[in-house]
C-alpha cells in the first residue's frame, strides 16, 4: 500500500494542478506528496509533471498515467465499498459537470433527492455549458445533451430536449407572424454565442422530413438562455430555446411558440461517465435516479401563434 499511497499523490496532484491544493484534499502537505510524486517519477524513470512555483502540469508520460490512475483508483474504492458491505450506502464525494441552466433547473432537485436518501454523500457540481475532460478533471460524471461520439466515455440516455422557436406576442403584433421558415428572414433574431467557439448558434428545423439549418442575421446576440428568454419576452425579438427554458412563459403566455410543424428531431440528453468494469456506488446511485426521471417534452398546453 505504500507505493499506492504514491499513486494517490500523483492522481489527486494532477486533477487539482497542484501539490497544494492536492494537499488539502488529501488532509496532507505539500512537501509529502512532492516527495511521494519525486519517489513514483524515480521508481518508474519517467517525468510525470512540468513543475512552477505555483502549478505543476502533466507531461505526455505524466497524461497516460493518470487516465489508467483514475480508472483503477474507482475500482479499488468500489471493492473497498463492497467489501465494507456499503453497497448500499454510497459516500464520498461526487463530482459532476452540467450543463448551467439545465442543472438547475431540472438537475437540482434530483440531487436533493440522492443526499435525502444518501446521507453519507457530499457533491462537488461545476455548472458550465463547456464539455470537459472527465479524467483529466477529476469528475464522475456528466451531463450532456448532444450527440455523442466519444467512444472512451460510457453513455446513458435519461431524457431529450427539443428546441422551440418563440417570440412574445407584442414582438409579433408589431412586426408580423412568420407562417414559414422563409418568412423569417427579416425579422429580429435572438441568438446565442457557444461559449466554446464564440461562433453564433444556427437555428435547426425539420421540413418534409429533412434536417434544415437557418443562420438568421442576429439583432441580438447572448452567451446564456435565461437572458435569451428574457430578451424574448420584453420584445426583442425571435428566439430558438430549449423546450424546458421556455415552458413556464409559454403557459403564462409572455411566448408564443412559431412553426411548431418544423420542430427538430428531439437532442438526447445523456449521463456521460468514464469507462471502466466498475461504476463506483455514488454514481450508480445517481444513474438510479436518473433513470427515473420522465422525458421532458415540448410543453403540450402551449398554443401556437395564430
Amino acid at each position: 500500500m505504500h507505493g499506492m499511497q504514491q499513486f494517490i499523490a500523483f492522481a489527486e496532484t494532477a486533477k487539482h494542478g497542484s501539490f497544494a491544493a492536492a494537499a488539502r484534499e488529501l488532509g496532507s502537505t505539500s512537501s509529502t506528496l512532492a516527495k511521494a510524486v519525486a519517489r513514483l517519477e524515480a521508481g518508474l524513470g519517467v517525468k510525470l509533471f512540468h513543475r512552477t512555483t505555483r502549478q505543476v502540469s502533466l507531461t505526455p508520460d505524466g497524461e497516460r498515467l493518470f487516465q489508467r490512475c483514475q480508472r483503477v483508483l474507482a475500482e479499488i474504492e468500489d471493492l473497498q465499498a463492497d467489501a465494507a458491505g456499503t453497497r448500499a450506502a454510497p459516500s464520498g464525494t461526487l463530482r459532476l459537470n452540467l450543463p448551467i441552466l439545465y442543472g438547475k433547473r431540472v438537475l437540482m432537485p434530483v440531487l436533493a433527492r440522492l443526499l435525502q436518501q444518501h446521507p453519507g454523500l457530499q457533491l462537488d457540481v461545476r455548472l458550465d455549458d463547456t464539455f470537459v475532460d472527465l479524467v483529466k478533471e477529476g469528475v464522475d460524471l456528466a451531463v450532456r445533451a448532444a450527440e455523442l461520439r466519444d467512444s472512451s466515455l460510457v453513455a446513458m440516455r435519461f431524457a431529450s430536449q427539443t428546441l422551440l422557436l418563440c417570440a412574445s406576442p407584442q414582438y409579433l403584433a408589431r412586426r408580423g407572424t412568420p407562417r414559414s421558415i422563409e418568412q423569417l428572414e427579416g425579422h429580429d433574431a435572438i441568438v446565442f454565442r457557444l461559449p466554446s467557439s464564440g461562433r453564433l448558434r444556427p437555428w435547426q428545423f425539420r421540413h418534409r422530413g429533412l434536417a434544415r439549418e437557418l443562420q438568421p442575421t442576429p439583432r441580438v446576440q447572448v452567451n446564456d438562455g435565461e437572458g435569451m428568454v428574457a430578451a424574448a419576452v420584453l420584445g426583442l425579438g425571435i428566439v430558438q430555446v430549449p423546450d424546458y427554458m421556455v415552458i413556464d412563459a409559454l403557459e403564462r403566455g409572455e411566448l408564443v411558440e412559431l412553426l411548431p410543424a418544423c420542430r427538430p428531431a428531439p437532442m438526447p440528453i445523456s449521463a456521460v461517465y468514464p469507462s471502466g468494469r466498475l461504476v463506483p456506488p455514488r454514481v450508480r446511485a445517481l444513474l438510479a435516479l436518473l433513470q427515473q426521471l420522465k422525458e421532458p417534452s415540448a410543453p403540450s398546453r402551449a398554443r401556437p401563434a395564430r
